[in-house]
């Protein structure tokens, strides 16, 4: 995991989820809808994420989300 998580921003959960009625999955990140997993894709999801701890499942919605694992997102941090 240290290879994968160098600046250790899975530890902070900045990704969440939630399940509507009909199953489809909603990913956000810091609290912006990213992403939208219905069918086959929100099974899939679900079934990781159950046997997932804290931070592997931050690190299975990075993954999944795609353009977050570049390094190159924006932080909050004043220069």
């Amino acid at each position: 995991m240290a290879n994968i998580d160098k600046r250790n921003r899975l530890e902070e959960e900045i990704f969440s989820y939630r399940v509507s009625k009909d199953n489809k999955v909603f990913i956000f990140w810091y609290e912006k809808q990213v992403m939208i997993l219905k069918g086959k894709e929100s099974e899939k999801f679900l079934a990781e994420i159950a046997k997932a701890d804290k931070i592997e499942s931050q690190l299975i919605m990075a993954k999944i989300t795609g353009n977050f694992k570049r390094g190159n997102e924006k932080t909050n941090k004043p220069k």
